[in-house]
């Protein structure tokens, strides 16, 4: 990302007398954020990657103040930089009663002292600049905006409080902007991915219509939004709470994820999936199991029964291909429309992941072992919990997977296993440390999956 100093006197401003006065805002207000990751470790300091005033901040109306802020926290390895996130202040000498809740707190000292500063995506005034500079593709100071296509102007901003690693406008219920947090070097899969799949000609992912980025990193991308649709998950929770079948949704969701991965294996590399690499996938699944083990005892008397999954993956992961894949696939990932056709969103992978490795190519099976523990979770929400439910929904969606693909996940039953283990390693981890009262869930997959051997 580029260095303050060398993109424009605001800029400098910023970076000599803005960032220190804004630094015990930022020391409170950062960490209780929910797409803050370094939640349980102090903060020790910022530094400043960038800043750029969208809005004047001397001016006779609200400012708007965009930083990409690094934000040192102690244990962090060795050679690796801290977490840099992008924050969007509003400015203001006196602030609306209608903006109080989006208070972040009033400078003490230096060029702003006495002035509120705010959560800027909560003001629509500032949200709706957002989308103008969206509408004018060019640039402001390090920030660069571009779009493939003329937007429509004046559309009105809302923003959405669903999201958890990013942050989301909606303007006008036409369009939607994503706006990432959590910003590394390197191109956003949640764009990368979209486009190539437009270019491709697969529709059942919301094309890119704008983004904003850094010379070096990806800040916001819009979407149409697809207002007359329903997210999987609560179609799912739907269906289960009117005792209602789900097989033929999934069927069609299954169909939609082989459409998705073939258009994805035309667009972008493929490569075969070598005995060496095959390998390294293996172990890196053993080696997640053992930290998480040590971490929840829960899991301690499965683990020999979990490592033999991984093991007699070993034939199975030796065949096969490499592409590009969602990387977080589960029911909250897709949306399904008024006529029944299925959409898939949030191409980001698992934020929690470095950049490269949420880029890198893997088995599309991973894909399908997300959703597939998608259909247990819904299912164990439901009382009393219908388990059966979920298998034949399980079924549905690889029966509609092969249809589209020519290729049944069901047909390589190892590999198949040894993934959705692999996720279930993993949500037992995160349930443990963030719904301790969800924990049975991902805890009833592992007692199977254990016993499968």
């Amino acid at each position: 990302m580029p260095e303050t100093a060398s993109t424009s006197a605001s800029t400098t401003r910023a970076t000599d007398a803005l960032l220190p006065s804004l630094t015990p805002l930022l020391h409170t207000w950062l960490p209780r954020q929910r797409w803050f990751a370094g939640k349980g470790r102090r903060v020790t300091g910022f530094t400043l990657d960038a800043a750029t005033e969208l809005l004047p901040l001397d001016g006779p109306g609200p400012g708007l103040l965009h930083l990409l802020v690094r934000v040192e926290q102690p244990g962090r390895p060795a050679g690796t930089p801290a977490d840099c996130y992008q924050v969007l202040l509003g400015v203001r000498s006196q602030l609306p009663p209608r903006l109080a809740p989006a208070l972040i707190g009033r400078v003490r000292q230096g060029p702003l002292a006495g002035r509120a500063v705010y959560e800027g995506l909560r003001d629509p005034r500032l949200a709706g600049l957002l989308y103008e500079r969206l509408r004018s593709p060019g640039r402001s100071g390090p920030l660069r905006f571009h779009a493939t296509a003329p937007l429509p102007p004046a559309l009105a901003p809302r923003m959405l409080d669903t999201e958890q690693s990013n942050s989301s406008l909606v303007y006008g219920d036409s369009f939607i902007l994503k706006i990432f947090r959590r910003v590394s070097p390197g191109a956003n899969p949640d764009l990368e991915l979209p486009l190539a799949l437009a270019r491709a000609g697969c529709d059942r992912v919301p094309a890119p219509v704008a983004w904003f980025e850094t010379g070096a990193a990806t800040l916001g991308v819009l979407q149409p939004y697809l207002r007359d649709s329903r997210d999987g998950w609560r179609l799912a929770l739907d269906a289960l709470a009117d005792g209602r079948e789900f097989t033929t949704e999934a069927r069609a969701l299954g169909r939609a994820t082989a459409e998705v991965h073939l258009a994805l294996a035309t667009a972008l590399p493929t490569e075969r999936l070598r005995r060496d690499r095959a390998e390294h996938l293996a172990a890196a699944m053993d080696a997640r199991l053992h930290a998480a083990a040590q971490a929840v005892p829960a899991l301690l008397p499965y683990v020999p029964g979990l490592r033999a999954v991984f093991a007699a993956a070993g034939d199975s992961l030796g065949a096969g291909r490499l592409q590009r894949i969602h990387g977080d696939l589960h029911l909250g990932q897709t949306l399904r429309g008024s006529d029944g056709a299925w959409a898939v969103i949030d191409f980001e992978g698992e934020p929690a992941k470095p950049l490269d490795e949420r880029r890198s190519v893997q088995p599309p099976v991973r894909d399908i072992a997300g959703m597939l523990r998608s259909f247990d979770y819904a299912a164990r929400t439901h009382r009393p919990w219908n388990a059966d439910w979920a298998v034949r929904c399980r079924a549905a969606y690889c029966a509609g997977y092969a249809e589209a693909s020519g290729t049944d996940p069901r047909e390589h039953p190892a590999l198949l296993r040894a993934y959705e283990t692999d996720k279930a390693v993993y949500e037992v981890l995160y349930e443990a440390r963030h719904r301790p009262d969800w924990l049975p869930v991902p805890m009833s997959a592992i007692h199977r999956l254990a016993d499968s051997t």
